[in-house]
């Protein structure tokens, strides 16, 4: 028997997220099975990439800062800054359709900076000038929005970085990773009970508040992660913000408007291998919230490893995204607001 579609996500949002864990399995795979191409004296990294495409390298850049031999940093805009330059840079160009306009011209930059380029793609023009300049491409087979391929941005990347030799990830963490997404979605998904299921229940507290998350050191990532999908599958308002830096700024906005601020609900997200110190202001930062009179929750990681714990509050973000975009009653797939102005861009050429 086929599965029934909710009326209200007739493009199967939630089908792709149910899928993050085979899909991020798949993508290890293929990147560790396609060609790899001629690269060597790589210095740097640059992931150049928009949107649901950029953050699969923001995710990466997180998780391997602890124990990549160089710097990967992320470039969303068009060119490419001034420190990426000659044989030394490796340019990853990432873009889903293969037709994003600001990474392509990040592609073209490096071509004539003499950079180590790479392309990630499903095809479009990413591809074709690829191919037309001899320079490798990767391929993966997706069909969906940008931000339902995070498994592919980040997975098969990984592997590429490991396969260089710049970085090394433990099989045993791999295949927690896996374990821990399947064994979570049991929970989390459509199927399970509103009083069993933590990202329902989340979800409905958030009607109509105004949603900041945090998180501290690698996992700020993930919670830009949950304000983009809070903001494309639900179409509400929400930010993030990153520990230790918030705590020399953002508390002190804790007094004004006092009727916002009723209205705002503060979202941390824990792990138990955030730095000690980060824990502890995560716990002073959601006291000071909470006496603010903002609303408060808090999400535990789950796992052993980094890995796994990143991906576990990934995915239950997406999943909360999704169920807050059912309670406003909105079609969590198109995004109509981004698609007016890349046509609105498109006329002013």
């Amino acid at each position: 028997m086929e599965k029934e579609i909710n009326p209200l996500d007739p493009e199967n949002m939630l089908g792709y997220i149910d899928a993050l864990d085979a899909d991020l399995e798949k993508a290890w795979q293929l990147g560790s099975s396609l060609p790899l191409p001629e690269l060597s004296g790589v210095e740097k990294i640059v992931i150049a990439g928009m949107g649901g495409s950029a953050i699969g390298g923001d995710l990466l850049s997180a998780y391997l800062a602890p124990s990549c031999r160089v710097p990967i940093l992320s470039h969303r805009n068009y060119g490419l800054p001034a420190y990426a330059q000659g044989k030394g840079t490796l340019v990853i160009c990432s873009s889903h359709s293969g037709n994003t306009e600001e990474t392509l011209s990040s592609f073209e930059a490096a071509l004539e900076r003499g950079c180590q380029v790479i392309a990630l793609c499903t095809g479009g023009s990413l591809r074709a000038r690829a191919e037309e300049n001899g320079q490798p491409v990767w391929i993966f087979q997706h069909v969906g929005q940008p931000r339902t391929a995070i498994p592919y941005s980040f997975g098969m990347l990984l592997a590429l970085v490991c396969r260089l030799g710049l970085a090394q990830v433990r099989e045993t963490e791999l295949q927690e990773a896996f374990a821990v997404l399947r064994e979570d979605r049991a929970q989390l998904s459509e199927a399970s009970d509103l009083s069993a299921n933590p990202a329902k229940r989340l979800a409905g507290q958030l009607m109509e508040r105004n949603v900041v998350v945090f998180a501290a050191g690698e996992l700020e990532v993930v919670a830009r992660r949950w304000k983009t999908q809070i903001n494309e599958l639900a179409k509400a308002w929400a930010v993030f913000e990153g520990l230790p830096e918030s705590n020399h700024n953002t508390l002190a906005g804790l007094e004004f408007p006092v009727s916002l601020l009723e209205r705002t609900s503060a979202l941390f997200l824990r792990s138990g291998l955030d730095h000690p110190r980060n824990a502890l202001r995560l716990a002073a930062t959601q006291q000071a919230f909470l006496m603010a009179g903002a609303g408060v929750d808090a999400v535990q990681a789950r796992g052993q490893s980094r890995l796994a714990q990143m991906w576990s509050l990934l995915q239950f973000g997406d999943y909360l995204s999704y169920y807050l975009a059912l309670a406003y009653g909105v079609d969590p797939t198109p995004v109509d607001a981004l698609t007016r102005l890349k046509n609105s861009l498109a006329a002013a050429k």
